[in-house]
C-alpha cells in the first residue's frame, strides 16, 4: 500500500511540475529556468509547512506522510533538473546567471522552508 501511495502522489507531483515548467516557459521564455527556480522554492516552502504541521499538529497517519511528502513533493521538486539547468547556463557562458540561479535557488529554498516552519510554529 505504501508504494501505491508514493506512486500516485509522485505522479500528481510530477504532473504539477510539468504544468509549471510549461507555464513558466510560455510566460517568461526559456533563457532562464524560471519553472525549476519557482518549483524548488515553492516545493521547499510547502515541505516546511507540511513538516511543521505534521510535527506539531500531526495526528495524520503515516499514509498521509507518504502520499503528500514522499509522493507529491518528491515528484514535484526538481533538484536533478536544477543541477542540469545550472550546468547548461554555465556551459552557455552565462556565468553570472548560473551563479544567481544556484545561489538564489539554494538560499530562497532554505528561507522558504524556514518560513513555512515558522508560520506553523506561530499558529500552532
Amino acid at each position: 500500500m505504501a508504494y501505491l501511495l508514493v506512486f500516485f502522489g509522485g505522479g500528481l507531483g510530477a504532473s504539477l511540475r510539468h504544468a509549471i515548467n510549461v507555464g513558466c516557459a510560455r510566460a517568461c521564455g526559456t533563457n532562464f529556468p524560471y519553472g525549476t527556480f519557482v518549483i524548488n522554492i515553492t516545493g521547499s516552502t510547502v515541505m516546511g509547512l507540511m513538516a511543521g504541521y505534521l510535527a506539531f499538529k500531526g495526528d495524520d497517519s503515516q499514509n498521509w506522510r507518504l502520499f503528500l511528502m514522499t509522493g507529491i513533493l518528491g515528484g514535484y521538486t526538481t533538484f536533478s533538473a536544477f543541477s542540469l539547468d545550472a550546468i547548461l547556463l554555465y556551459e552557455r557562458g552565462e556565468i553570472g546567471l548560473a551563479a544567481f540561479y544556484v545561489g538564489g535557488s539554494v538560499v530562497l529554498s532554505i528561507l522558504g522552508l524556514v518560513a513555512g516552519l515558522a508560520l506553523v510554529r506561530h499558529f500552532a
